[in-house]
């Protein structure tokens, strides 16, 4: 009755991936677990002391909501603005904006749930090595 057509899924949490801007993922919601057409979602850990490569996603937005740890991130042009966010925080990132996410604590992790209106998750992600060394050397 519903073939070829998406239906509802339970998805855990487990398989990871390597994503470009230098994080590891764990995977959940995208086109390819469950044939998402405009969304992924998935579970990021930052470990202590970690940080992504500047870069931006082209034509997606991000929402960002954090339910553990700390984290902060340089973004806009020249990475000139900075936020920080805690567990219980929702973070917007518009497409098209340069950013930089870090955890600044040196002992504990950030955990956060990530989701993207680019249901490829990766396909959009244009990194800035010209900004990777702005705010660190």
């Amino acid at each position: 009755m519903n073939e070829g057509k998406p239906t509802c899924a339970k998805i855990r949490a487990a398989g990871s991936y390597s994503g470009k801007q230098g994080f590891n993922y764990n995977e959940a919601v995208s086109a390819q677990s469950v044939g998402a057409a405009g969304l992924c979602m998935h579970l990021l850990t930052i470990p202590p002391g970690g940080r992504a490569k500047a870069h931006l996603h082209e034509s997606h937005e991000s929402s960002i909501y954090v339910i553990s740890g700390h984290a902060a991130m340089w973004f806009g042009e020249q990475l000139g603005d900075h936020a920080e966010v805690e567990a219980g925080d929702f973070l917007y990132i518009p497409a098209g904006v340069p950013h930089l996410p870090y955890n600044p604590s040196e002992t504990e992790p950030c955990t956060a749930v990530i989701a993207r209106t680019d249901p490829n998750e990766q396909e959009s992600v244009t990194l800035l090595p010209e900004l990777d060394g702005v705010h660190f050397s």
